[in-house]
């Protein structure tokens, strides 16, 4: 079952439930009769749904609840509104535990999705002008990101050793003179045809349908497995058979796998080992 929560009054009545029964159903024990209830965004939600059906199949229940932004699925999380999200990847659990108090853990892996370096004029960095305008997200997640597969293209150094909490202030050398512009995470593919390089996230291309997101210069895949998306709890649910049971689904079903092919092509990874 899939529920879509979009912004606007019936989301504020939603947490602003939860926030009443939070405290109620942090309390309780998971009852193996009830519905699992997951959170994940829409770039997650067809490999899950695959998931979903399989798990009925085997007589588990489980609920898809779909948010429209990267903030809800953990204030729902957190006041026990659901039993699990799926979207996010240990630096944005970290950045988000830091920011909003969330005592909230990493359970499972899920995929890794490849984010690149895409160009609409140059085939090779080696091309890039001198002064190149080269186009990040802004925030600290997605821009330490951004920042280190600069490096792995050669373009720049970093600091050693500040890997995804990487900065401007930490870039060492830039022979080329890059011209490093900060934008919205989910703004980048729009910069495409603007600048002279732009970070970009497959997921989100194909859904804008621009440009080829098979046609990065480069892509990071698992050199970086911090970025591995992760099925988080909290840790009173840690012993959740259902969540075992849907996780194991998950990583196993030939069916899922098939899902997330057609969802991903051959632009993800799994986390975790067949």
């Amino acid at each position: 079952m899939l529920h879509r929560l979009n912004p606007g009054r019936g989301w504020i009545k939603t947490f602003a439930l939860a926030a009443l029964l939070g405290a109620a159903s942090m309390s309780h024990a998971a009852d193996s009769n009830e519905p699992l209830k997951l959170g994940t965004t829409a770039a997650f939600a067809p490999p899950l749904e695959a998931a979903v059906a399989e798990a009925e199949k085997q007589g588990l229940k489980v609920e898809l609840v779909e948010f429209t932004d990267w903030i809800a699925p953990n204030v729902s999380l957190a006041n026990g509104d659901i039993d699990v999200n799926y979207f996010q990847h240990i630096p944005f659990l970290e950045n988000a535990r830091e920011e909003g108090g969330y005592d909230l853990i990493p359970y499972a892996p899920g995929i890794i999705n490849n984010v690149g370096l895409y160009s609409k004029e140059y085939k090779r960095f080696e091309d890039l002008p001198d002064s190149a305008r080269v186009a990040i997200a802004n925030d600290p997640v997605n821009g330490g990101r951004g920042l280190q597969l600069l490096e792995k293209a050669g373009l720049i150094t970093l600091k050693p050793g500040v890997g995804y909490k990487a900065t401007q202030a930490d870039i060492l050398t830039n022979p080329k003179h890059i011209q490093i512009i900060e934008l919205e995470a989910v703004q980048l593919v729009r910069a495409y045809d603007d600048v002279d390089l732009v970070q970009g996230y497959p997921a989100y291309i194909r859904l804008a349908n621009t440009f080829d997101p098979y046609s990065a210069l480069l892509f990071d895949g698992l050199d970086h497995p911090e970025y591995v998306i992760q099925f988080v709890i909290r840790p009173d649910r840690q012993n959740d058979e259902r969540l075992r049971k849907f996780v194991d689904i998950y990583q196993h079903s030939p069916a899922v796998r098939a899902a997330l092919d057609k969802a991903h092509g051959t632009l993800y990874q799994t986390g975790w080992r067949s």
